[in-house]
């Protein structure tokens, strides 16, 4: 593939902060909720800002090449501290927050930080547990002074000190910063993400300055994105994602980037900022669907017919509305009057008011979930993509918009598929390299430039449009030969608000088996409203007619199934419910929610044999990991149940004759 020139000229992303500062000066760049109280910075502020961080780096001696770890929840001063390491020449690694300090140890011993910018006393003292292995850290910078007082400050700094060592010194360090801004190239590092470590260690994924800003570009640009858009930047900054859409896109097209006060006040600060553009993972909108069931359960008679009457109507005639194609004039008036009673009060509640753009990715989302907020009006669209390419593979066009597909190649994106069904791609945002690991870097990435993505897929006859079917390694068939993707069947389940998540197995096997997690919120929410008394989550998970719930879920999965010749051997025969839920601190999910299926496999083995063996009950005795570190253990004994399924058309031709 030939190499791209610099996008319009600028070859990094501190080149196009300096742009911005200049043609976008007074439009607002960075918003901050704090103490209740939103803050701006526009383009020419946070360029000031992030000039300060950076010089007062330069005053503690960061030098070229070298690693700055990012670790906090979004705030603007941490975006701020990557780009201001990009102007010093070093590269910034975000780390997930909510790691146990083991597994920052990894990753800051992996690619050797010397610097390590925290967000709070909360990620500097998981550092500081480990640092004694880490002996090339340095410097330890915070961004909140709270808790801090009484910490030795010999190598630990408030980066608003630092920002003020760098103003106060910038008669000295900006001949420095101008001359190593001015080195930095189109093929310069511009960060290293560390992928989520689903089948082992997590591996350094180093983009290039050409990546971010070609993907970037490209990918503004099939959504004419523009300075006049906003996001809201909550998912973790270790997440490419996040990477792309809060500095990446940001410092291409100028828009704006508004961080919440907190996870927990996120969907009130959503309503209040109002975003055009948003990006949104499957859990996230599968959580607000949950949130919004429970909520009519709740509400009263005329309330609970008026939205099943007209959201029956939205999901009819909604997404060919949006998408522009023909509804009669009698659908479209009674949609205007859903959308002022039920859809228009339904999106603000939501904060989607304003969505021009929605995207959802990471893994699939239930189709039924998909059209629900299509059917509102809100222009939610898959991609498909990874760390290593920059985000993006393939889109979904306007007006070309399905559930069961991811669209087309992105912009300047070739798309193949291999001989075995893999998915490969490759293109300008196409990964450097595997840091220290010239091995897996081969292994992935041929010299042609083609990356293998480890999911299997094809090319719909007639679209074009891309369909993955699951990862390539978790694709398998049943002992008759039937095809078994278990990704399909676990969103299917996750549909309903009362399943958090599913894990269905049967490679190999006679019939599918599922480990199902329940949904707290929702299933804790249904049992107070028919009186039913439990003390815990575990209590909650046993109780006969939460099974009852569940297993009449699990029917109706297996009825859909059913209907679909290619799908319908994997119908869920028995199942049961987890005594805990799935958690990334005791290794069963990577910190982006996907599930390690070997892990669960070889953790829960004793579980998985008794799905297959008849056992009507189990007793099994689970390690689990507090928030504080502490280890303990959950006893249980699980029901497990028989589901009803549907014989396949075919079986049944069979057994007529």
């Amino acid at each position: 593939m030939a190499m791209q020139q610099p996008a319009s000229g600028w070859e990094s992303i501190p080149a196009l902060l300096e742009r911005n500062a200049r043609i976008h000066a007074a439009r607002p760049a960075y918003r901050e909720k704090e103490f209740g109280i939103w803050q701006s910075w526009t383009w020419a502020e946070a360029r000031d800002e992030i000039r300060a961080i950076a010089m007062g780096m330069l005053a503690l001696g960061l030098d070229r090449g070298d690693y700055v770890a990012i670790i906090g929840r979004n705030r603007p001063a941490l975006y701020w501290s990557m780009v201001a390491a990009q102007m010093c020449g070093a590269i910034p690694v975000p780390l997930y927050q909510d790691a146990a300090a083991e597994e920052m140890a990894y990753v800051l011993d992996h690619c050797g930080a010397r610097f390590v910018v925290c967000g709070d006393q909360e990620q500097v003292d998981k550092v500081l547990d480990v640092q004694e292995r880490l002996p090339a850290i340095t410097h330890i910078l915070y961004q909140d002074k709270r808790g801090m007082r009484k910490y030795d400050h010999a190598h630990l700094h408030w980066l608003t000190d630092v920002a003020a060592e760098g103003r106060a010194g910038h008669s000295r360090f900006e001949d420095e910063l101008a001359k190593r801004q001015g080195e930095l190239t189109y093929d310069h590092t511009c960060v290293m993400l560390y992928t989520s470590g689903t089948t082992g260690k997590p591996k350094g994924v180093i983009l290039s300055n050409r990546n971010i800003i070609e993907a970037s570009k490209s990918s503004s640009e099939f959504d004419r994105l523009n300075e006049k858009d906003s996001v809201v930047a909550y998912l973790p900054m270790a997440w490419v994602g996040d990477f792309i859409f809060s500095i990446g896109q940001a410092m291409w097209t100028g828009f704006c980037v508004s961080c919440p006060e907190s996870p927990e006040t996120m969907m009130t600060d959503l309503r209040e900022i109002g975003p055009t553009y948003f990006f949104a993972p499957p859990r996230i909108f599968e959580t607000m669907l949950t949130n919004v069931m429970i909520r009519m359960e709740d509400a009263g008679k005329v309330k609970k017919r008026l939205f099943d009457k007209y959201m029956a109507l939205a999901r009819k005639v909604g997404p060919a509305i949006l998408d522009g194609k023909p509804v009669s004039a009698a659908d479209r008036l009674q949609y205007r009057i859903g959308e002022m009673l039920i859809y228009g009060p339904l999106k603000n509640t939501l904060g989607l008011t304003n969505i021009r753009v929605g995207y959802t990715a990471g893994e699939a989302i239930g189709p039924e979930i998909f059209q629900f907020y299509r059917s509102l009006g809100i222009n939610l669209k898959q991609l498909y993509g990874q760390t290593e390419a920059s985000v993006f593979i393939t889109q979904q066009p306007d007006g070309e918009v399905r559930a069961d597909t991811v669209g087309v190649p992105s912009p300047g994106v070739e798309v193949r598929i291999g001989e075995t069904g893999e998915v490969f791609y490759r293109s300008p945002g196409t990964f450097v390299e595997y840091y220290k690991s010239p091995e897996s870097t081969a292994a992935t990435k041929d010299a042609e430039g083609w990356v293998a993505t480890g999911d299997a897929g094809f090319f719909e006859e007639g679209t074009g449009h891309l369909r993955i079917i699951d990862r390539a390694k978790d694709v398998g068939k049943m002992a008759d030969g039937s095809l078994f993707a278990p990704k399909y069947v676990e969103n299917k389940l996750k549909f309903f608000p009362n399943i958090l998540e599913s894990v269905v197995f049967g490679n190999g096997r006679d019939f599918c088996a599922a480990f199902i997690n329940i949904d707290l919120a929702a299933v804790g929410n249904w049992a107070e409203r028919n009186n039913i008394a439990y003390g815990s989550y575990q209590e909650l998970t046993g109780h006969a007619r939460v099974l009852d719930m569940i297993q009449a879920n699990v029917e109706e999965v297996n009825r859909s199934l059913a209907a679909d010749p290619q799908l319908a051997g994997m119908q869920v025969r028995r199942f049961l419910v987890l005594h805990k839920e799935l958690d990334a601190d005791d290794g069963e999910m990577t910190r982006t929610r996907k599930v390690r299926r070997n892990i669960i496999s070889e953790k829960y083995d004793d579980l998985v044999t008794a799905l297959y063996d008849g056992s009507k009950s189990i007793y099994t005795e689970t390690e689990v990991t507090y928030e504080d570190g502490r280890k303990g253990k959950i006893k249980a004994t699980l029901e497990i149940r028989d589901a009803q399924t549907v014989a396949r058309a075919a079986d049944r031709k069979v057994a007529a004759e």
